[in-house]
């Protein structure tokens, strides 16, 4: 697992609407109808993170979530947390 440089992470957040970096992780808050949408997409990513044994950092305040992304084996940016942050996409765009 190869540590990303800024400009390769800038060249794959063009590639993801809405997400940041920020402090040593990508970034991104979606906000949800209520509490119950929101925990039920947490779960679903919960499920997804745990098969990929890449698990987010995220923060939940009633219909908001916040997720950061990063790779701390490889003490930054890595291919794993685009490839996550795709499958989060996904799931909330289903």
């Amino acid at each position: 697992m190869e540590k990303l440089n800024e400009t390769q992470i800038k060249n794959e957040l063009n590639n993801l609407e809405g997400w940041k970096y920020e402090n040593g992780s990508i970034v991104k808050t979606f906000q949800f109808a209520d509490f119950k949408e929101a925990f039920s997409v947490m779960t679903h990513i919960a499920f997804e993170a745990e098969k990929a044994n890449h698990h987010p950092e995220w923060e939940n305040v009633y219909n908001r979530l916040t997720i950061k992304l990063n790779t701390h084996d490889a003490g930054g940016i890595t291919s794993y947390d685009f490839d996550l942050a795709k499958t989060i996409e996904s799931i909330i765009n289903s």
